[in-house]
């Protein structure tokens, strides 16, 4: 199912999954920010061939590339790998380990959203109302053990009929996007097929999830500009924001 524009059919659906930073909550900046703290303590203790450090992160650009999406200790070794760095991934000595840079963010990001509030994008709480209004089931998915804590701060947390986060993915062995597990365990917790549901994500890693897991529409919200990179990796259509999506009803 291949919408015309940015119109989505919603006679053709019956659920909506939505990841959470970039496209319910504005908080990828904020992740951005803690990534940057623990990557650049990383590299400076490293050197590349020429015998400088490594380039710094980039809370841009190697988000979007590297993190978003991915688990922490996924976005952890993906990063770094695009560095030419390798962690061990348990302590053998006093020096970082994926574990060890992954549970530092961690601590960053916790630090910010109890100490203040997440903000969520008006566009995504419309279209939520307007989805639950139709009787469409509602998915909140991500990566992030923190997904339920960023859903109550921002106040959405009674807008989803299912919640599917990194809690669950670590207690039921579910790979990371973009594999699709998590997308295919939310719409299982709904009871609906993927062919009757729809994917809203941000990231590359994520959009490739929705395709790979053979939902029916993959909608891609480009924040960052990669539009391009969102369409390559299966995004039937992009916008800039939500409310730019046309929910439409088939002819009586």
């Amino acid at each position: 199912m291949v919408p015309e524009g940015a119109q989505v059919p919603i006679d053709e659906l019956s659920a909506v999954l939505f990841d959470v930073d970039g496209v319910i909550t504005d908080t990828a900046s904020v992740h951005g920010a803690a990534w940057k703290l623990v990557f650049d303590e990383v590299l400076r203790s490293h050197r590349d061939p020429s015998g400088s450090p490594p380039r710094p992160f980039d809370p841009g650009r190697d988000y979007l590339r590297f993190v978003d999406g991915r688990s922490r200790a996924d976005g952890v070794r993906t990063f770094l790998a695009s560095r030419g760095v390798t962690l061990p991934e348990t302590a053998t000595s006093d020096a970082p380990t994926v574990a060890s840079v992954a549970a530092r963010k961690d601590r960053y990001f916790r630090d910010h959203i109890q100490r203040y509030p997440v903000r969520s994008y008006p566009s995504t709480v419309a279209l939520l109302h307007q989805l639950r209004g139709a009787g469409i089931a509602t998915a909140a998915v991500s990566a992030s053990r923190n997904c339920a804590a960023v859903l109550r701060s921002a106040d959405v947390d009674g807008l989803f009929d299912a919640r599917v986060d990194g809690v669950d993915a670590a207690r039921l062995h579910l790979p990371g996007k973009p594999d699709p597990a998590l997308f295919l365990e939310a719409s299982r917790r709904l009871d609906v097929a993927p062919e009757r549901a729809a994917v809203v994500e941000d990231s590359l890693a994520g959009v490739e999830a929705g395709r790979r897991g053979g939902f029916a529409l993959v909608i891609g919200v480009d924040r960052a500009g990669q539009r391009s990179g969102l369409y390559r990796r299966g995004a039937d259509v992009v916008v800039g924001d939500l409310a730019e999506l046309d929910i439409v009803r088939a002819a009586p």
